[in-house]
């Protein structure tokens, strides 16, 4: 698996030739292939060549296209992840709502847990305490709303009393620009496993093509306000910091490793839970020794 997150941000053309991204803009780079995780394709003046779509697509390298804002607004995903996929989807199918609503329950508790330990880095203790205490009340498929309870006391504690989720500035938009990152890290995942990404657990739009994705990702939206407030109001840096949040430091089954590894074995042991009706095989990620 590759490390790089490459963003391309100015008028160029990609090109695929000799096993590496050409990017031929006022000078000519070359990137192995091979070290390429995600590529971020920013600007809107870039054009890109059907052999270097497929080839990216066949290693599995996340695509994400970016609007004439710079904002994500669409990624590349391959048809099959896996020469099974047929019945991958069939056992999707078949998860027992019981499962789901388990593995919700513990999702959503992880969330909130981590939401907490984001306040008590940034000096709300009392706060940091009351969403400890939604999280032990989290019921299966969170039937008593934790989730929503919790997001109010979070939000208003990062954003500020008089701010929301829908009012934008700056810190809104980091935390945008990292969840679609995140997210596409889910839904590549999901892929390569042979699974779709349109039926969730708990998440069911029918307007939705990422619902499954939109599940996996919500115990990882902490990591993303993390790195979000440790940024500079202003900073015109901004989006290739959230970017880089795939190679930020985490720790999965006791071991140190970056996000990006760790979202892809977080997702398969959500999988495998599901497959196996155990709850309990679901791994977390969590923060490093390092803070995001």
């Amino acid at each position: 698996m590759g490390f790089r997150v490459v963003v391309i941000k100015s008028r160029c053309k990609l090109e695929f030739r000799l096993n590496s991204l050409i990017i031929r803009g006022e000078q000519e780079r070359h990137i192995f292939v091979n070290e390429i995780n995600t590529l971020i394709v920013a600007d809107t003046a870039v054009s890109l060549t059907a052999a270097l779509l497929c080839e990216l697509t066949r290693r599995n390298i996340k695509v994400i296209f970016c609007d004439e804002k710079c904002n994500p607004c669409s990624e590349l995903l391959p048809y099959y992840g896996t020469v099974n996929t047929s019945k991958k989807y069939k056992m999707q199918t078949e998860w027992s709502d019981r499962i789901k609503s388990e593995i919700w329950q513990s999702i959503v508790r992880r969330k909130i847990s981590e939401q907490a330990s984001v306040l008590l880095s940034a000096g709300f203790a009392d706060q940091a305490q009351t969403l400890t205490g939604y999280a032990q009340e989290v019921q299966p498929d969170d039937a008593t709303n934790r989730e929503g309870h919790a997001a109010k006391v979070y939000f208003n504690c990062i954003l500020g009393e008089y701010n929301s989720r829908r009012t934008g500035g700056f810190l809104n938009g980091c935390l945008n620009y990292g969840y679609a990152v995140v997210l596409s890290a889910c839904n590549r995942e999901i892929v390569a496993c042979g699974y779709c990404t349109q039926m969730g657990i708990h998440h069911k739009n029918e307007f939705n093509d990422f619902n499954f994705g939109c599940d996996l990702m919500e115990p990882l939206r902490p990591f993303v306000d993390r790195r979000a407030l440790s940024i500079e109001d202003g900073d015109i840096d901004f989006k290739r910091k959230m970017a880089d949040i795939l190679n930020a430091e985490v720790m999965h089954g006791g071991k140190r490793t970056t996000l990006d590894v760790a979202i892809r074995d977080y997702a398969r042991s959500v999988i495998t839970a599901l497959n196996e009706n155990d709850p309990s095989r679901v791994i977390f990620p969590k923060v490093g020794s390092n803070e995001l």
